[in-house]
């Protein structure tokens, strides 16, 4: 069924509640370039789509916002959000109730009387120039908005009929009607409409499996969007970020003890709601203990986020009657998990088969070694090899184990011989990675970048020592750390065979290291099987992966990124098979949801990669740049649309 209505009549029904958004509709993601392009295109009279709506009278459908009385029936917006809201934004100067987002997206939105063309309010361009109109007073004033815009261009010497014509047509826009698409019926059921949803949103995110299980739950108890929002913004305080379907997934563990979310909202409101404050507190205890204990405290180092559900229902069970030798037992297990990658492929069938080991045991010490059995059965052994860290490289799983026995053995900074597990205060203290054998010249030796990349030449060192030690060689200055500060390149796994040092030995200096690397990683996990070891917690975090001119680049970038109010990338991002758990490639910093989650393409910065890097991340959707300075346009021109940097 389908109808037309004026673009001022859908505006009056969302000022009266009558259209609204589902609760399942994510927020708002348009950029200014977006909203800037649907008014040109309206003033230009070009189509700009239909809008889907259903029209129900269903308990089930619940809408964001809710602050008006309910209209029967309801209208919700399947399709068409974005519009619907810049539309309302831009013409009633404020957001509409139902509204979830950066309302400055189209906020101070301008016509040029003369260039007929829509932009941004820039000061120095248009303070004080009458040829630029500001588009929201005009559509809040009318007609009447029109002489005083006349009456100051013949001012300023420039009276023209065109620009009285140019005006009403941009005032009739209010007027332009919008084809309408309805979808009606008693027999369509959220699921059906979820199903709509996803089919005409070809061009953005579709639903997820949680995105379904949160409408349903939000039925009953409305306000568990803006609660799950609130617990997942303060994890992100805290340098952690979690999606809405891990989340979920925690909670629905303790529920339902399922993986899958087609459970969650068959259980009563009551048992959601306490499954929602129980898991933040396991969460947050599960946090706390690898972070304290295992020294993966960001998120750029905590691997096996899809593990940290099963400890959700783990110590929803067990955890007030956990011995201190039980919790580094099932860290034990958390960490092989995250090593040997349990939960890539086949997760949620994996999943119902650890959460039912938990289900099953009556006590935690059964729980954790039915845990380790069934870890050990998938992969035929857990002794960590030499092998392991060949080839690793920062965004590999074994480079948050190197930054855990850091944290968790006597690792030493290199030059002022303080232990890296304590906490240092001032600036010049915070840790970094630091290439053992420096990048550029190994570059100009003639090796390879997965050889310079290799895992076995990362060390972690103080900020002020990195800055220090900049670009030397091994063969310079370690004779002086074994002087000055004896044991210190030991304690970083540091072959002791001074031939190893030298430039063509690098290849056999890395193998070297593989093999003692190896051997501490075993010691230190056999030795929290065990319970028998103390680890003190510590606030270091890597904020750089290298200490030299490409790791300032890409930090710089994301530091930049972050100024301009969007999300920073993920350093050193892996693509993973997901049938084998094998790394296929390590993009330098990637947006593998895009800048703009939902709108824009998975991107990436690929610095000196080879071309199986670039061919790997293009085959899995990224659009890779080579430099930053190409990246920064990419931002301004199609993120942003900075017009005062264009």
């Amino acid at each position: 069924m389908a109808q037309t209505l004026k673009i001022s009549t859908i505006l009056d029904e969302i000022d009266s509640g009558s259209i609204s958004l589902p609760v399942f509709q994510r927020g708002y993601v348009w950029n200014r370039k977006q909203v800037s392009n649907l008014f040109n295109s309206l003033y230009k009279e070009y189509p700009v789509g239909s809008l889907l709506i259903w029209k129900t009278s269903s308990s089930e459908a619940k809408t964001k916002g809710e602050l008006l009385p309910p209209t029967s029936p309801k209208q919700l917006l399947l399709d068409g959000q974005q519009r619907a809201t810049s539309l309302y934004g831009v013409m009633r100067g404020k957001t509409p109730p139902f509204f979830d987002g950066n309302a400055s997206a189209f906020t101070g939105l301008y016509f040029n009387i003369e260039l007929e063309v829509f932009r941004f309010y820039q000061p120095k361009i248009m303070k004080e120039n009458p040829r630029w109109v500001n588009v929201t007073t005009l559509f809040q004033t009318g007609f009447q908005g029109i002489k005083p815009i006349l009456d100051k261009l013949r001012i300023d010497g420039h009276e023209s009929d065109e620009f009285m014509e140019r005006l009403l047509k941009l005032n009739s826009i209010l007027e332009r009607e919008l084809l309408v698409d309805l979808v009606t019926g008693k027999d369509k059921t959220i699921e059906d409409v979820v199903d709509i949803f996803n089919q005409v949103n070809t061009g953005g995110t579709k639903l997820s499996g949680g995105d379904l299980a949160l409408a349903k739950i939000c039925m009953d108890w409305p306000e568990a969007r803006y609660i799950m929002q609130e617990k997942l913004e303060k994890w992100q305080k805290n340098g952690y970020y979690f999606r809405l379907d891990w989340f979920l997934r925690a909670v629905n563990s303790i529920v339902t003890g399922k993986a899958k979310l087609e459970f969650l909202p068959n259980a009563s409101k009551e048992r959601i709601e306490a499954g929602f404050h129980m898991s933040e507190r396991h969460i947050d205890k599960s946090l706390n203990l690898i972070g304290g204990r295992l020294g993966l405290d960001h998120d750029q180092v905590l691997f096996a986020k899809p593990a940290i559900t099963l400890l959700v229902a783990f110590f929803d069970k067990f955890g007030e009657k956990l011995t201190p030798q039980e919790q580094d037992r099932i860290l034990y297990w958390y960490t092989h998990a995250g090593m040997w990658g349990r939960y890539s492929a086949a997760s949620e069938t994996i999943l119902d088969q650890d959460l039912e080991i938990v289900q099953n045991s009556d006590s935690a010490v059964d729980t954790i070694t039915g845990l380790i059995d069934a870890l050990r059965r998938s992969r035929g052994g857990l002794k960590v090899s030499p092998e392991n860290f060949y080839g690793s490289n920062k965004g590999a799983r074994f480079y948050s184990v190197l930054y855990m026995i850091t944290r968790m053995g006597e690792a030493l900074d290199l030059l002022n011989g303080l232990p890296l597990k304590k906490h240092n205060l001032g600036k010049m203290s915070v840790l970094e990675v630091h290439h053992i054998f420096p990048k550029s010249q190994l570059k100009n030796y003639g090796y390879s970048n997965q050889e310079i990349n290799a895992l076995t030449n990362f060390c972690f060192l103080t900020k002020e020592s990195n800055l220090k030690i900049g670009s030397r060689l091994p063969s310079d200055y370690f004779h002086e750390i074994a002087e000055d500060n004896p044991g210190a390149l030991e304690s970083q796994w540091i072959p002791m065979d001074e031939n190893l040092w030298e430039m063509d030995r690098y290849l056999d200096f890395i193998s070297a290291r593989q093999i003692i690397l190896a051997k501490a990683t075993n010691k230190l996990l056999n030795s929290l099987l065990q319970g028998d070891i103390q680890i003190i917690p510590s606030d270091f975090r890597p904020l750089s992966i290298a200490s030299d001119e490409e790791a300032t680049l890409i930090n710089d970038l994301n530091d930049w990124i972050a100024e301009q109010g969007l999300s920073k990338g993920e350093v050193g991002y892996e693509i993973v098979n997901e049938q084998s758990g094998d790394q296929l490639a390590v993009l330098d910093l990637a947006w593998p949801d895009g800048v703009q989650e939902e709108l824009s393409a998975p991107v990436a910065l690929l610095i000196d990669e080879e071309l199986e890097v670039h061919q790997t991340a293009q085959n899995f959707g990224f659009r890779c740049f080579t430099s930053t300075s190409a990246f920064r346009t990419y931002i301004k021109s199609e993120i942003l649309l900075n017009d005062s940097e264009e």
